[in-house]
């Protein structure tokens, strides 16, 4: 297929996901359009020396082929529109899938040798969702491997790079996802979190990235990392893209027994202006409406935590921060200033739980039923042998630190006291939200996007996540959406709500996207 994209191909591409899906429902386009678009796309942008790198597998034939499969979900029934529940919510829209999250057909390698080549015999059951709506897959992304990493840069097949700078990292470890959406490939792609893996990215690339509440979405055909904190998250090119998703993926799921069997909210409604704010969880009766043309979030109130405001902070990303602020007292919430004071144990809590997790669940890769095997002189030599071949230097130092704090001695002194003081970060945040908080507002990432192999040093790497992984911790959904940019580098704000309730967290991302404008990219 030719990389040159056509006129048409560039209207496909700049269309909202649900735009491009009435357009194919109301038969003013192909229901190939957006995938033979995105694919000439991806040509374009991922060929060459300084191709993105952000596509790790492809099937061209295939995508094309399930694009003009849904042909039958053309004719809808009399007065029926492709919306929720009719399997037509992403009829035609191309998406694409990381590297570690199931898929039939194309390769699942967690972004590591150890697994290449491998394809999974089931579908996780996000993607299942996406299918069952009309979606297509275009391609599974780039990402560090196994997830391990705030920079694509430990995947084995090479860095992904930032479509915006393509000198810069494009963040991790969902970085080809997010790259992928920032590059116009495809306006919807998932990700995963188990620290910030979704949000980090999204920021860096300056789109949108959803990390919903831990129960909220199924982790069935999602690769273990660390299994208290992993979840499937989305990427979208604005908040719209990312709320059709969300709708789509989440639910419960009996193959997850983690899910909870709670009703998704009609996230895309979060954005009319009469669909009143949530009454607040510690304050007597529920809030009045809000008309239309009133302010869209009076009566919400919007948490600055002190601590995510560090002096450490770039005073540009502050700057940033706190014109979103105004901006959000101008659509009429109140901005409290509250503290959640175990904020800075976060990242060597997070450090400590995640490669014990990561060192029980990555025990399964050996080379004994499928992956990598590589011959030795006996079970523990194979073992040795394709082990050390298979896992890179970052997975390889944080299988090493897992077992370490968990090995007898030293469980109690780490391990357990780890789960002690998560216990304190997620009740940081149930008591400001009882407080009558509705949504907390942070920075995103303490800086812009940082330049390919300007972090060496694993610590300062890991400091990536410090806005991010309390979220991961408590377990409570949060987002972020572009704020703004520094030096031409997009700067991510961050929207934290409580748990499962991602429809006031929306309700805030619409308003203040519509607010910033233009000035989300100055």
């Amino acid at each position: 297929m030719s990389a040159s994209l056509t006129p048409a191909d560039a209207r496909f591409l700049a269309m909202p996901a649900a735009t491009l899906r009435d357009a194919i429902a109301a038969n003013e386009a192909p229901p190939t359009a957006g995938v033979a678009a995105s694919l000439r796309r991806a040509a374009e942008v991922g060929a060459g020396r300084d191709g993105l790198n952000s596509i790790l597998w492809s099937d061209a034939d295939a995508a094309r082929g399930e694009a003009e499969a849904l042909a039958d979900r053309l004719a809808p029934a009399v007065g029926e529109r492709a919306g929720r529940g009719t399997g037509r919510e992403l009829l035609g829209v191309p998406v694409a899938i990381k590297d570690n999250i199931a898929t039939l057909r194309l390769p699942t390698t967690c972004g590591s040798r150890i697994l290449e080549g491998y394809v999974s015999p089931y579908e996780a059951t996000v993607v299942a969702r996406l299918r069952a709506a009309g979606a297509v897959v275009v391609a599974k992304t780039n990402m560090d491997e196994f997830a391990m990493g705030s920079s694509t840069e430990n995947s084995a097949y090479g860095p992904a790079l930032n479509p915006v700078d393509r000198t810069r990292v494009p963040g991790g470890s969902s970085g080809g996802s997010a790259a992928a959406v920032a590059a116009g490939i495809v306006r919807i792609a998932l990700g995963s979190e188990t620290g910030g893996s979704v949000r980090q990215p999204a920021a860096f690339c300056g789109i949108v990235g959803v990390k919903p509440t831990y129960g909220r979405v199924s982790r069935y055909g999602l690769v273990a990392f660390a299994s208290s904190l992993d979840q499937v998250g989305v990427f979208g090119k604005t908040v719209d893209d990312a709320a059709l998703a969300m709708e789509i993926i989440a639910g419960s799921d009996t193959l997850d027994a983690t899910s909870a069997d709670l009703d998704v909210p009609p996230y895309r409604d979060a954005a009319l202006a009469d669909v009143p704010v949530r009454p607040l969880r510690a304050a007597a009766g529920a809030l009045a409406p809000v008309a239309a043309g009133e302010a869209p979030l009076a009566g919400m109130v919007v948490g600055r935590p002190k601590e995510y405001f560090p002096e450490s902070l770039d005073p540009r990303v502050r700057e940033k921060c706190d014109r979103a602020l105004e901006r959000l007292r101008a659509l009429g919430a109140e901005v409290r200033d509250v503290s959640l004071p175990h904020t800075d144990l976060a990242i060597p809590v997070y450090y400590i739980l995640a490669p014990a997790e990561a060192s029980s669940n990555l025990a399964r890769f050996d080379g004994v039923r499928y992956g990598l095997r590589l011959g030795g002189d006996g079970l523990k030599a194979m073992y040795e042998a394709t082990r050390s071949r298979g896992f890179g230097p970052e997975v390889t130092r944080r299988i090493l630190l897992g077992t370490y704090v968990l090995s007898a001695g030293y469980y109690d002194a780490y391990y357990r006291k780890a789960q002690q003081v998560r216990t304190l970060v997620t009740q940081d945040f149930q008591d400001v939200f009882a407080s009558g908080v509705h949504v907390l507002f942070t920075p995103t990432t303490p800086t812009t996007a940082f330049p390919l192999g300007a972090k060496s040093d694993p610590y300062e790497m890991y400091l990536s996540d410090i806005f991010t992984a309390t979220a991961n911790l408590g377990g409570v959904p949060a987002l972020s959406l572009p704020i703004g940019a520094v030096d031409g580098l997009p700067v991510g704000g961050q929207i934290i709500a409580p748990h499962f309730a991602e429809f006031d967290m929306f309700k805030a991302a619409f308003a203040l996207e519509r607010a910033l404008g233009g000035e989300a990219r100055a």
